[in-house]
């Protein structure tokens, strides 16, 4: 197989281009949500994790939306999709959102050691805050990803 040929093949597939377009969508709603919201632009969000609409939930649920299309509800591609989106959308909303949690109880223990009893050991760097979804924010990025994959099919 040529190189030619491997991308002719990626960009026919569609399973893998809903999927990206999933992703892509809700990063980009991400961004635009966190600014308007904010009244903060950052690059970042673009990437970031955590946020309103979950880029996760968007990703998965554009790929199972693919598979069933391309390959029947009764596909072996469909079921390890859908096994693969449960599992990522319960650790967004649930695992990374406690992540998130503790992060900020810890980070605001960490600024109060360090105003009050001059800790000079503790790190400087926060912990980051913003990696998990609230029920809201998941249900906005399966939203995203059915459509999207419903679209692109």
């Amino acid at each position: 197989m040529t190189f030619g040929m491997f991308m002719s093949g990626l960009w026919q597939n569609r399973v893998l281009l809903s999927a990206v377009t999933g992703w892509a969508a809700a990063q980009i709603l991400k961004t635009i949500v966190h600014g308007l919201l904010e009244n903060e632009w950052k690059l970042e969000r673009l990437v970031g994790s955590g946020g309103m609409p979950s880029s996760h939930a968007a990703t998965v649920c554009a790929l199972v939306t693919a598979a069933a299309y391309n390959y029947g509800p009764n596909s072996f591609e469909f079921t390890i999709s859908f096994l693969l989106a449960i599992i990522v959308i319960h650790d967004a909303r649930g695992v990374r959102l406690e992540t998130g949690k503790q992060a900020e109880i810890l980070n605001e223990i960490v600024k109060y050691l360090r105003m009050e009893e001059g800790h000079t050991t503790l790190p400087e760097k926060e912990l980051k805050e913003l990696v998990g979804h609230t029920p809201v924010q998941v249900g906005a990025g399966m939203i995203i990803g059915f459509i999207v994959g419903i679209v692109l099919h």
